[in-house]
């Protein structure tokens, strides 16, 4: 058997993998139609104008549904773990639900609403998805730490606290530099006063946006230790 087919692990390796490939090929095409620069460009900026627009916001719709089956997956496995050892508060459970589907709506909107058309309801979205992300993520290594030594190794739950550390640090100049930015165009000079806030904060969107990838690939070999199976029940 592959490793992919053990259990549910296609689905973190999945969203991982599809999630980098949203980000580098429509920064490419981007760059290629010379619609961004070279150096750090906003994320939303690889996708503001057609085609890229349209490959990012499909790609980056599923990328969403990957994360919510995903994040459901991961929910239902520290609850059947709950169940037998009590190890995790069920609310810090659900708490951890709750934002990781939120983020996945910021996403959704991300995809939804350009940059550059709708910015105000991108913005909110786009915001959403940091705020709540780095939530979710901060909450899942504080869960790996209560389920130790069910689950996950101690190397990986070092791994998961790491990664959250470097996303939250990465959050708060993401979102500070960006108040700083004046200029909406997506090519920039590097002479514009607002540019060091812009590259900071274009730079730290791109280490937080990875940072979640990264942690999400710390899933894999949990989700090779369960399945989830769909009952059907018919009531006449």
């Amino acid at each position: 058997m592959f490793w992919f087919m053990q259990g549910l692990c296609f689905l973190p390796a999945f969203l991982a993998v599809w999630s980098s490939c949203t980000f580098i090929v429509t920064y490419l095409i981007a760059l290629f139609r010379r619609d961004v620069d070279l150096i750090f460009p906003y994320i939303s900026d690889t996708g503001a104008n057609p085609p890229e627009s349209c490959i990012f916001g499909l790609m980056t719709f599923i990328s969403a549904c990957a994360g919510i089956a995903t994040i459901y997956a991961r929910y239902k496995f520290v609850e059947k773990l709950s169940e037998e050892t009590r190890v995790v508060s069920p609310c810090l459970n659900k708490s951890a639900l709750v934002s990781g589907m939120l983020a996945c709506l910021g996403m959704c909107i991300v995809a939804t609403f350009q940059e550059t058309t709708v910015t105000i309801a991108h913005d909110v979205g786009a915001l959403l998805f940091f705020v709540t992300g780095v939530l979710y993520i901060i909450l899942q290594a504080i869960i790996s730490h209560h389920a130790y030594p069910f689950g996950s190794s101690m190397s990986v739950c070092r791994a998961r606290f790491a990664i959250a550390i470097i996303a939250t640090l990465g959050f708060f100049p993401t979102v500070i530099c960006a108040f700083f930015v004046k200029q909406t165009e997506l090519h920039r000079d590097t002479q514009d006063k607002d540019y060091p806030f812009q590259l900071a904060s274009a730079v730290c969107e791109w280490i937080v946006s990875f940072s979640f990838i990264c942690f999400f690939l710390t899933y894999i070999e949990d989700f090779k230790l369960f399945t989830l199976r769909v009952k059907t029940e018919y009531e006449e």
